[in-house]
């Protein structure tokens, strides 16, 4: 098993991050996207201290980020998850590093709630929430439409024990 290293992402790693966005586009279970932003605007909607990859030598492997949920300040320690991992190094625990990375930086920040909406299909991405400490609140039935069919989401959060209490 190869040690992968976490660090923050930059824009100059848009090429890998996109390939393996896209990737997870085209599996039809991770997004209800179908195709991939440019640079400028897939950055505008993420907390730029809270992105990262995951590499594997030199070689980008994965990402994670967060996206704010509202603009209300209320909200300001609520956050989306982002998780993406490359076909190859799937099942290697890319992912688990990476979220627990990403939770770990999102405290650091004071984000004080994650959440993250996953196709109930997505079965791999439902254990690593789950193996990080995210709890299933519920069903969004019928969300939105992908292909022409309608998708539930199922929504998690993990909830800071050391922000926000």
């Amino acid at each position: 098993m190869s040690n992968f290293d976490i660090r923050a992402m930059r824009s100059d790693d848009w090429p890998a991050i996109r390939d393996i966005y896209s990737e997870g586009i085209a599996t039809g279970n991770a997004t209800f996207e179908t195709v991939t932003p440019e640079w400028d605007k897939w950055d505008q909607g993420h907390l730029q201290d809270c992105c990262l990859v995951a590499r594997d030598g030199q070689r980008i492997v994965g990402w994670a980020a967060l996206g704010p949920v509202s603009s209300r300040r209320v909200y300001s320690g609520v956050a989306e998850v982002s998780v993406y991992v490359a076909a190859e190094a799937r099942g290697r625990r890319v992912g688990k590093l990476l979220l627990q990375s990403l939770v770990e930086n999102s405290e650091r920040c004071g984000i004080w709630t994650l959440q993250a909406g996953i196709f109930p299909e997505n079965v791999a991405s439902l254990r690593l929430h789950r193996s990080c400490g995210f709890r299933e609140v519920g069903v969004r039935q019928k969300l939105g439409q992908r292909g022409g069919v309608w998708r539930d989401v199922l929504l998690l959060e993990r909830r800071s024990p050391t922000v926000g209490i």
